[in-house]
């Protein structure tokens, strides 16, 4: 949860945009997927439900086609080959499993009340704790920048987690990668205005992640204990965590929201790490990826790991703000899901993506495999998938079933390779195998596989 969200931005017109070639797209809606809700399909003739095991075992490529194929260039394909058929060939996804996945999109929404409600509480919280930060010296510039899925307008089920972004200016920062993934940096300063930062220099004069975090916390703690009109407390520190997690006291629930500190960076040309990614070109155009980079990094307090080595002074590069803007501003023509526009399904197969890894980790809440996986893993698939699947038409409301079906190909098609590069850092795998392991990643998919040949059980449970 930590780590993301941001400001909406303009997104320029939409003429001057590359289009992709139209044989590249618009196809894969013939594939026989799907059975009416509350039927499990059978497969090659036996009328019960596939297992997980079974799944896994070679039944899930016999039902729906081979895994994709290895390698590939970015704006390959992610279908299997046995998927790609021309548009309106062979049968359509039946209507039942279409109905299914809506109706548990409805349960999804939030209702309006309780959000309003718990977006004051969070909204409150917020504006007392920046002023008090606010009177450090060392912060006295900080300012709210919201962060995370209620704010990408993709929160499902209850409005019952926030992350607020304190953003600290930084001008004149020189970033020095610290490991291979380019996404994790040293910050020195080139010159040397901020004497209100010194205390946060360690001893190599890096500024360091921990002691400036550790600084916010502590400010956060003394501030809650004068808190009256609410019932908050500080949870205990997750370690390597970039947040300050608190804890708001409601009837019959919580409220947690994150308090993430954020270097603001403004530079000429973003770092060298990132000079592949925003693959965006061809679905919304060169010249809002243009106007992107145009907008400052943020940086968050995060640990680097090498060799199981912890670095305590290192900072991630954070792209929150223009996350939110892509997911806010999706569609490859400027009217995509407007009012008077035609609506895709884009943030609707990322919800579902979504729910479907919480009800698996709430099913297998005993067990280690799922904690390796977060949201982010499905918002970063989804960036792809829209960069491959660039046009609007590409992702018509009334072909929900099939777009989710195909989402979830090339997420357990990530899952296989274990090879999901973040959108922005290329060279940073999100599944490399010292993140997430191959025993990990091999039960993920096994259970995904399941929901999928068995018309998704899990979104039947009662919650």
């Amino acid at each position: 949860m930590a780590g993301r969200g941001g400001s909406p931005r303009g997104r320029g017109s939409s003429s001057g945009r590359v289009r992709a070639a139209p044989s590249a797209r618009g196809r894969g809606q013939g594939q026989g997927r799907g059975s009416p809700a509350g039927a499990a399909p059978s497969i090659r003739g036996r009328g019960r439900p596939l297992s997980a095991d079974e799944a896994g075992a070679g039944a899930w490529a016999g039902a729906r086609g081979a895994p994709a194929e290895e390698g590939g260039s970015a704006g390959a394909d992610p279908r299997p080959r046995s998927s790609r058929r021309a548009r309106g060939c062979g049968p359509r996804p039946g209507p039942g499993s279409e109905q299914q996945l809506r109706a548990v999109l409805a349960r999804l929404s939030l209702a309006r009340r309780d959000t309003v409600e718990a977006a004051a509480l969070v909204n409150e919280l917020a504006a007392r704790l920046v002023q008090a930060v606010k009177r450090d010296i060392s912060f006295h510039e900080v300012e709210k920048l919201g962060a995370g899925s209620y704010y990408e307008h993709l929160k499902i089920s209850e409005p019952d987690e926030f992350d607020i972004m304190l953003k600290v200016p930084i001008p004149r920062i020189q970033l020095d990668e610290c490991d291979a993934t380019g996404a994790f940096h040293y910050v020195t300063f080139k010159r040397h205005p901020q004497k209100h930062l010194d205390k946060f220099l360690d001893d190599d004069g890096k500024l360091s992640a921990d002691t400036m975090l550790l600084s916010v916390r502590n400010i956060i703690k003394e501030e809650v204990k004068n808190i009256t009109n609410m019932t908050v407390t500080v949870k205990r520190k997750k370690p390597g965590s970039p947040a300050v997690t608190l804890l708001i006291e409601k009837p019959q629930t919580q409220i947690s929201v994150d308090i993430i500190l954020a270097l603001e960076y403004r530079s000429q040309s973003w770092p060298r790490s990132t000079q592949d990614g925003l693959n965006i070109d061809q679905w919304l155009g060169k010249k809002v990826k243009q106007a992107f980079k145009q907008n400052p990094l943020y940086l968050v307090p995060k640990h680097a790991k090498n060799e199981k080595v912890i670095k305590a002074s290192t900072w991630r590069l954070s792209f929150s703000h223009i996350e939110k803007d892509i997911i806010k501003n999706h569609g490859n023509t400027k009217t995509c899901c407007e009012y008077d526009g035609v609506k895709c399904c884009r943030k609707e197969c990322l919800k579902l993506l979504k729910y479907l890894l919480e009800q698996l980790k709430a099913k297998h809440r005993s067990r280690r495999e799922l904690d390796k996986f977060f949201s982010y893993h499905a918002k970063t698939a989804f960036f792809h998938m829209c960069a491959r699947r660039p046009e609007d038409k590409d992702w018509q409301f009334k072909d929900l079933d099939r777009c989710f079906h195909e989402f979830l190909d090339y997420f357990l098609d990530c899952l296989q390779k274990s090879d999901l590069p973040h959108f922005f850092i290329p060279k940073h795998n999100l599944f490399s195998p010292d993140l997430v392991d191959m025993a990990s990643s091999n039960f993920l998919s096994r259970e995904i596989k399941y929901e999928l040949n068995n018309s998704f059980p899990i979104f039947k449970l009662e919650n």
